[in-house]
């Protein structure tokens, strides 16, 4: 997939009613993941990060499954414009790679399809890559280049942050999971026995 491939690219007159209404919805819940990757980073709530973090993966995902199960999007000019320097993610990650100490990094398939080469990877790492790819699409819709957005955020969604969200999601209800099942025998057996009786 890319600007040179797929259906003849719209010029911003003639860009359909439907692509912009798609624009401004993913570009909407790109900035709510934004939003809760920077709090998180911020560490202001450290105990509910990963519930935060397993519902903003999620809802993102969301948004790029529906985008990739549209047909290729192509803007009209065959270059990407400039839309300014990439923001300095490096302070986030580094927060995050701090805030995950101790659980950030995590081993995984590179590719379940077509290999079975174990690889590591990290959470830190992965939201970097997801808000950098995200964003740079946001900036192309904030600077009204809603066809460049999206082929922008549904390439690199196919390309790199689809899979690392993807990753990423199975790794945070993995961690969920641990946090909220491991725990003491006597303690596990306190709770049912009050489940049981209506305590």
């Amino acid at each position: 997939m890319g600007a040179e491939g797929g259906a003849d690219g719209f010029t911003a007159e003639e860009v359909p009613a439907d692509l912009r209404e798609v624009a401004a919805t993913t570009s909407a819940e790109v900035q709510r993941f934004l939003n809760t990757v920077t709090e998180v980073a911020a560490g202001a709530n450290p105990e509910v990060a990963i519930p935060l973090l397993l519902l903003a993966v999620s809802d993102v995902l969301a948004a790029g499954a529906r985008l990739g199960a549209m047909v290729d999007i192509v803007p009209a000019e065959r270059f990407e414009p400039d839309v300014g320097p990439d923001a300095d993610l490096d302070p986030l990650g580094q927060a995050l790679e701090n805030l995950f100490d101790g659980i950030d990094e995590y081993n995984e398939i590179d590719d379940p399809v077509l290999g079975s080469t174990i690889v590591t990877s990290s959470i830190s790492g992965d939201l970097v890559v997801i808000s950098a790819a995200l964003a740079q699409g946001r900036r192309h819709h904030d600077a009204g280049q809603d066809l460049e957005a999206l082929w922008w955020w549904q390439y690199s969604y196919l390309a790199n942050w689809g899979e690392r969200a993807s990753s990423l999601l199975r790794v945070l209800q993995a961690v969920l999971a641990h946090l909220r099942l491991d725990v003491d025998d006597d303690v596990a057996a306190e709770a049912e026995f009050q489940a049981l009786h209506g305590e």
